[in-house]
């Protein structure tokens, strides 16, 4: 119990500092998405395996010169910068050191979680966490990937916020620093960026977009017709350019691409053929949820997103209740079901609260959205008298949520729940007819870590083990009993305890169905 007790103190650490108001100059106070990372981590430090202690001399016996990096003025800052110090997240600032940069971009890229909610909140903390960079990384290759990777998973104001943190207008960053500014919608600072120094960029595009933002167009025009002759540009940038520069001569709509440029993206939709974002990458989904391109794509970007946990689960309530449903079906049903929800939670009446909760769980359950919504209610649905199969019920999303160790003592004849509210104090007990419950028992049992992931640890690259551990943790979720075990032993031996309980508890009972 002492490691979920530590994690909660690290929540309330968390909470605190991005629900107070910040200073002027602080630009974390403005990321909404952030209220409520981390709450399912804590690595306390004086858990973590340390090397061989040294029991040196009282007077040295030689004089050894160690070896000296040298890297310009600036440089370490900008690689390591993190919006989540080490005393809110627990991680060390050695947390990558030890890794090579090459292989830690390649486990960003290649990790997918996205059917695991507390391993997603556990990415989003090692993406966010200030930390020294690998020893291997020049020229803020590893920035780029933790950007990126964020921007994959569609957390754009994370993305941003880092970014502003690793002073962006910088040659190794400024193409993610234009296309996230893009992407959010105002490309002045970049813009302005490199008009002051145009080696910033090579490509012609962002250079010719950036003089007609500024109303160059004589400079905008001779770029593009330069680039044009020379080949330097695509035929599909020439011809969106071209029509971004002189709407009244653009007659013809280019072919769109499979997987559009963010420069593209932009210039179709100044051209007036914004084109839809449901089938494009996560990143462009971030940009409908704001709203302005009508409620419908704001909701399903808005679910999209918190399937994943790049928006907070209020934000995705608040679209949800900010209009009546005009149509029905498919996301309307889902929409309708939480507004009656809500609106029965706020009379109290219990009768009325348990007839939509089972409608409203069973239009969640369609769109893989039991987390979130279990972390909204669980509290107000907890207090609810209930018995048999609504209590059931009841037990079941709770377990889902933070509150999940508040669950641990309800009566049940459920198999599956007996379980899980064994997992939820951390001692888990097996049952023949849950097929699950012999690995994450054994997972749980306090040995079975892998060894080479321990070593990992003991050389400064516990960042690179995490990610590894949780690669083996999804994979075996998917019904690799012994990946899951290794995997489950690995984040409970660094004291990722809350994780390796969430975790544990969603692979037992979250029924996934693919998603967009």
């Amino acid at each position: 119990m002492t490691g979920v007790k530590r994690s909660i103190t690290l929540a309330g650490l968390a909470w605190a500092m991005f629900s107070f108001p910040a200073l002027a100059n602080d630009p974390l106070s403005a990321i909404e998405w952030l209220e409520k990372r981390p709450k399912q981590i804590v690595v306390p430090l004086s858990e973590f395996p340390q090397s061989n202690t040294i029991d040196e001399p009282a007077v040295a016996g030689s004089v050894v010169t160690p070896q000296v990096t040298v890297s310009p003025l600036g440089a370490p800052v900008r690689a390591a910068a993190g919006l989540l110090p080490s005393n809110v997240t627990g991680l060390p600032r050695t947390l990558w050191q030890g890794s090579d940069v090459e292989t830690l971009t390649t486990l960003m890229s290649a990790i997918d979680v996205e059917q695991h909610p507390a391993l997603q909140s556990l990415l989003y903390t090692l993406l966010l966490a200030e930390a020294d960079p690998p020893q291997t990384d020049q020229n803020e290759s590893f920035i780029r990937a933790r950007v990126q990777k964020l921007l994959e998973l569609g957390a754009l104001d994370p993305a941003t916020a880092l970014l502003e943190r690793a002073d962006p207008a910088h040659v190794d960053l400024f193409k993610l620093y234009f296309d996230v500014s893009l992407l959010n919608g105002n490309a002045e600072a970049p813009c302005e960026a490199l008009r002051r120094n145009p080696n910033l960029s090579r490509d012609f595009a962002p250079r010719i977009y950036c003089d007609a933002l500024g109303q160059k167009w004589d400079s905008a025009a001779l770029t593009l017709a330069t680039a044009d002759a020379i080949g330097a540009l695509e035929p599909l940038d020439v011809a969106l350019l071209e029509g971004f520069l002189d709407p009244e001569l653009f007659d013809t709509v280019p072919p769109v691409p499979q997987r559009p440029t963010v420069l593209q993206f932009r210039l179709f939709e100044a051209i007036g053929e914004a084109l839809p974002t449901s089938s494009l990458p996560r990143e462009f989904t971030a940009t409908d949820i704001s709203g302005d391109a009508g409620w419908k794509p704001q909701l399903d970007a808005a679910e999209r997103l918190a399937r994943v946990g790049a928006i907070s689960e209020n934000r995705l309530l608040g679209i949800y209740t900010s209009r009546i449903p005009s149509a029905s079906g498919g996301i309307w049903d889902r929409v309708e079901s939480m507004q009656r929800l809500e609106t029965a939670l706020k009379s109290g009446d219990p009768t009325a609260i348990l007839k939509q909760l089972k409608r409203a769980w069973g239009k969640v359950k369609e769109a893989n959205l039991e987390v979130p919504i279990a972390t909204l209610f669980s509290q107000d649905l907890l207090r609810l008298p209930s018995t048999g199969a609504d209590a059931d019920l009841i037990s079941r999303i709770a377990l889902l949520s933070p509150d999940y160790e508040s669950v641990a003592q309800r009566e049940t004849s459920d198999a599956t729940l007996k379980v899980a509210q064994s997992i939820a104090i951390g001692e888990p007990e097996a049952d023949s007819t849950v097929l699950i419950s012999a690995a994450i028992e054994a997972g749980f049992s306090g040995s079975g870590a892998p060894a080479r992931l321990s070593e990992m640890v003991a050389d400064n690259r516990l960042g690179e083990a995490i990610l590894r551990a949780m690669a083996l943790t999804a994979s075996g979720a998917a019904g690799d009993s012994a990946a899951l075990q290794s995997g489950l032993a690995f984040l409970r031996s660094v004291g990722l305890e809350d994780t390796a309980r969430r975790t544990a508890l969603q692979v037992l009972l979250l029924e996934r169905r693919d998603q967009g």
